[in-house]
C-alpha cells in the first residue's frame, strides 16, 4: 500500500496539495536527498528534516506522502521503529544534559567517554548505579534554596523506605523556592514568571506578571490563610488552572498547609470523595468555568457535594454570578482582610523538613476510592529535574501545558517551570480550539505539553492552519497512546521539532520511560529509560528478559527512586506497589503495572496496563467503577464487562461495553451506548465516553467464576483490528 519515495514525482506532489512550482522545486531537492543517502531511509528522512524541505504550511497530505514513502520499504522488526528527529552531535553539548555530561563525564566514565550522543546510555545507567552521584549535580542546576542542607543525598537504612530516603536532614519551602530570583541571568525579578489569555481575548495583548508580582500575590495569599487556618490543614482546589490556581496552590505549600488538588471535570460524588479522603477545611473554586465560549457551573457542584467551607473565585470579571451559602466566602472578601498590611507583616514561609507532605494527588485504584497519594517536597524536585534533563527546559523557556491542577500534569508542569527559571503560559479557556493555538502562537511558546486526544482534535479540525509555531523547539506528550499520523502532523508544524514522549504516574511525580534530545526519536514510542531510572520487563514468570533483547512484559521498576511514594493515605503502599513483585538483583522490584514492548533498536512502546485499570483520555479508571454505573443504567441489563483497547493504528484507548441482557429484553445496542454514556459522564466524569457496545449471550470465566475481561479485551482488540482494514 502506498509508494515508495523513487516512485513520487511531481504529479504526486501536485496531488498533495503543492503548487506546480513548488512541486518542481521540492522534487529536485528530494532527488538530491536520495541520490545523497545511500538508500537509507533514516538518513535520507535525516536529509530532509535538516534541510527543511518540508514547511509547516504545506499540506498535511503533503508531510504524509513524503513520510510514508521514506520508510515504505522499511522493516521495523529488522531495524527497530522508523526515527523522525536525530540529535546534531554540534548542538548536543549546548543541551541541559549535554553539558553536564561534556563537563563530568571524562572524569565519572573516563577514556571510555566519546560524546553526549555515543555515551548516553552508558551515562544514564551509570545514574542508576550512582544516584548520590548524579542528583547533586541535578540540584545545583535548580533554583533550590534550602534553609539547612541535607546530610546526603539518598540514606538507605531505613527499610520501611523502599524508594530511599532522599535529602535527610535538609529544611526547605519548595514553593519559596519557585519564588525567589537566584544568580542565573535569566531568572531575576523582573523576569516572567507567568504568562496568560482569556478565551475570547484572541487578539488582545498578552498579559504577564514578573517573577517579584507573584512572589508578591502568593505571600498576600499566604497571609489570609494564616488568618484563617491552622497549620498542616488540607485545603482544595477545584478550579481550572488559571493564573489565580497557580497562586492559591503556591500560597499553600509557601504557607505550610497541604494542597488537595481536585479536576475542575469531576462530578459532585467525584468532588466529595476526595474531600472526605482528605479531610479538607476548606476548597477554592470557581463560579463556572468558562471554555469553548460557554460557562459551565462549578460552584454549584461543589456545594452539592460537601458542606466544606468554599471559597469563590469569580471565573470573569471581579463579581461572582452566584449566591453563596453563608458559610462561604467570595474571592474579594477573603483578601480584604490582609490586603491592606504592608509588605513587611506578610506571612514568612514555613520552612519544613523535605519529606514533609505538601500536597495529596489522586489515583484511581481498581476498586473502592481512589488511592491518596501525598507528594513531599522530594516530589517537585524530582520533576523539575526531570524536565531539565529529558526535556531541555531551560531559564526563560515559555512553557505551555494544557492541563488541570487536579491531575499530576499540573503540579509538575507548575514546579518543573518555576524551579527551572521558565516562564509558565497559561490559556484561561479550551485548549481545544484556534483561540488557544494562537496563544501558543503570539506568547512564543518554546515547550508545548499535549495529549494524544487534543492533538487528534487540532488535526481533524484543522483549526490550527495559517499559525506559526515555528518558534516551538520541542513538544511532549503524556496521558495516553500516541498516533502516529497525528504527531507527524504535530511535529512538522515546528520543522520537525522532537516530540518528548512521556510515561510515568501520580506515585512516581515523574516518567520513568522518556525521550530526550540525546537519542534519535520514533513517533509514538520511548526512547530509554528516564534518567536514574531502572527497570527490567518480565516475562510471564517473573523472570526479566535481558536488558539487550526485543520483549513484550510487564515492566519492574527498580525501588530506589527519587520522589515515588513511600506511603499512601487510605491504602497500604507496600501491598499496592511490591506484594507479589519478583527480587531482582536483591532488590524488590516495584509494580508500576504498564505492559512494555521492547523492540529492536531498544525503543519502548507502551501495550497497555497488565491489571483491568484502563486508561480513557489520559485519566485511569477501573472496569469495576464503570460496571456498577452501567449496571444501573438500564433496566433490560444484568450484567456488564467494560474494556478498553487502542486502534490497531494507535491513538488513544477506546472503551467497550459488553452487556449480558436479563431474559426476555432485546435491547438495541446503540441505544444502551447513549444511555451507558450519560451514566458514566454523570456518576464518573464527563469526558468518559462509550466507543461500542456488544450484547453477548454470557461472559466467559474462570473456574472460580472470575469474569475473564482479557478474552473480551482480545476480542474487542480484533474487532478494532478489522475496522482498521475497512
Amino acid at each position: 500500500m502506498g509508494i515508495s519515495i523513487s516512485e513520487v514525482g511531481v504529479k504526486e506532489l501536485r496531488e498533495a496539495g503543492l503548487q506546480q512550482t513548488e512541486a518542481e522545486n521540492l522534487y529536485n531537492h528530494l532527488k538530491q536527498a536520495i541520490y545523497a543517502s545511500n538508500d537509507d531511509p533514516k538518513e535520507l528522512w535525516r536529509a530532509i528534516t535538516a534541510r527543511r524541505l518540508l514547511k509547516p504550511w504545506f499540506p498535511h497530505a503533503l508531510h504524509q506522502l513524503v513520510y510514508y514513502a521514506v520508510y515504505h520499504n522499511y522493516d521495523a522488526s529488522v531495524s527497530g521503529p522508523p526515527l523522525y528527529w536525530f540529535p546534531s552531535l554540534n548542538e548536543s553539548s549546548y543541551t541541559n544534559l549535554g553539558r553536564l555530561m561534556e563537563t563530568h563525564c571524562p572524569k565519572l566514565l573516563g577514556l571510555e567517554y566519546k560524546n553526549p550522543i555515543a555515551s548516553f546510555t552508558q551515562f544514564q545507567r551509570y545514574c542508576v548505579q550512582h544516584p548520590e552521584v548524579y542528583w547533586p549535580l541535578i540540584l545545583k542546576e535548580l533554583s533550590l534554596s534550602f534553609r539547612e542542607e541535607p546530610k546526603c543525598i539518598l540514606d538507605t537504612t531505613d527499610r520501611t523506605k523502599r524508594s530511599g530516603s532522599w535529602l535527610p536532614g535538609s529544611v526547605l519551602n519548595i514553593a519559596e523556592c519557585c519564588l525567589l530570583a537566584t544568580s542565573h541571568p535569566k531568572k531575576q525579578e523582573n523576569s516572567l514568571a507567568i504568562v496568560w489569555r482569556d478565551e475570547g481575548f484572541d487578539d488582545s495583548s498578552i498579559n504577564s506578571m514578573t517573577l517579584r508580582d507573584l512572589r508578591e500575590q502568593v505571600m498576600l495569599v499566604a497571609t489570609a490563610l494564616d488568618a484563617m487556618f491552622s497549620k498542616g490543614d488540607a485545603i482544595a482546589i477545584d478550579m481550572p488552572m488559571t493564573v489565580n490556581a497557580v497562586i492559591i496552590y503556591l500560597a499553600i505549600v509557601y504557607a505550610g498547609f497541604v494542597v488537595v488538588a481536585i479536576a475542575d471535570s469531576f462530578a459532585p460524588k467525584e468532588i466529595a470523595t476526595r474531600l472526605r479522603v482528605s479531610k479538607a477545611k476548606a476548597i477554592f473554586t470557581q463560579d463556572c468555568i468558562v471554555r469553548g465560549g460557554r460557562q459551565f457551573p462549578l460552584y454549584s457542584r461543589v456545594i452539592e457535594a460537601s458542606p466544606c467551607k468554599a471559597i469563590v473565585v469569580p471565573a470573569i470579571g471581579k463579581d461572582v454570578k452566584v449566591q453563596l451559602r453563608k458559610q462561604d466566602l467570595l474571592w474579594i472578601d477573603f483578601l480584604s482582610s490582609v490586603d491592606s498590611l504592608p509588605r513587611e507583616k506578610y506571612s514568612s514561609a514555613a520552612y519544613l523538613p523535605a519529606d514533609s507532605m505538601i500536597a495529596i494527588l489522586f489515583s484511581s485504584g481498581t476498586t473502592g476510592d481512589p488511592k491518596a497519594i501525598p507528594w513531599t517536597q522530594i516530589s517537585p524536585i524530582r520533576a523539575a529535574g526531570e524536565a531539565w534533563a529529558q526535556m531541555n527546559l531551560q531559564a526563560g523557556d515559555i512553557y505551555c501545558w494544557p492541563t488541570n491542577l487536579g491531575w499530576v500534569m499540573g503540579p509538575i508542569l507548575l514546579f518543573s517551570c518555576l524551579l527551572n527559571g521558565g516562564t509558565l503560559a497559561l490559556y484561561h479557556g479550551s485548549p481545544l480550539g484556534r483561540g488557544f493555538g494562537k496563544f501558543v502562537q503570539d506568547a512564543g511558546v518554546a515547550v508545548l505539553g499535549t495529549v494524544p486526544s487534543l492533538v487528534k482534535t487540532w488535526k481533524s479540525t484543522k483549526c490550527m492552519e495559517g499559525l506559526d509555531w515555528t518558534n516551538i523547539k520541542s513538544f511532549a506528550s503524556t496521558g495516553e497512546a500516541s498516533n502516529i499520523d497525528d504527531d507527524l502532523w504535530l511535529s512538522s508544524k515546528a520543522y520537525y521539532k522532537p516530540i518528548i514522549e512521556c510515561c510515568g504516574g501520580t506515585e512516581l511525580s515523574s516518567s520513568y520511560i522518556q525521550g530526550n534530545f540525546l537519542q534519535p526519536q520514533a513517533f509514538g514510542a520511548f526512547s530509554s529509560a528516564s534518567m536514574a531510572t531502572g527497570f527490567v520487563i518480565l516475562d510471564e514468570d517473573g523472570f526479566p528478559y535481558p536488558d539487550d533483547q526485543a520483549c513484550i512484559g510487564e515492566v519492574g521498576l527498580f525501588p530506589l527512586y527519587m520522589g515515588a511514594t513511600d506511603k499512601l493515605l487510605n491504602a497500604d503502599n507496600e501491598e499496592v506497589y511490591f506484594k507479589g513483585m519478583p527480587v531482582y538483583k536483591g532488590m524488590n522490584l516495584r509494580r508500576h503495572g504498564d505492559i512494555l514492548k521492547r523492540t529492536i533498536g531498544g525503543y519502548i512502546v507502551v501495550q497497555g496496563r497488565a491489571d483491568d485499570t484502563m486508561n480513557l483520555g489520559g485519566i485511569k479508571t477501573s472496569s469495576v467503577e464503570i460496571e456498577r454505573v452501567c449496571d444501573q443504567a438500564d433496566q433490560s441489563v444484568l450484567e456488564t464487562a467494560a474494556v478498553s483497547a487502542a486502534p490497531a493504528n494507535g491513538g488513544p484507548e477506546q472503551l467497550a461495553i459488553f452487556v449480558v441482557l436479563k431474559e426476555g429484553y432485546k435491547s438495541k445496542p446503540d441505544m444502551l451506548r447513549l444511555k451507558f454514556s450519560r451514566a458514566i459522564q454523570t456518576n464518573l466524569n464527563p469526558l468518559f465516553k462509550v466507543s461500542i457496545v456488544k450484547i453477548v449471550p454470557e461472559f466467559p470465566r474462570t473456574a472460580s467464576n472470575k469474569l475473564l475481561r482479557r478474552v473480551l479485551r482480545d476480542r474487542f482488540k480484533k474487532d478494532l483490528v478489522l475496522q482498521s482494514k475497512i
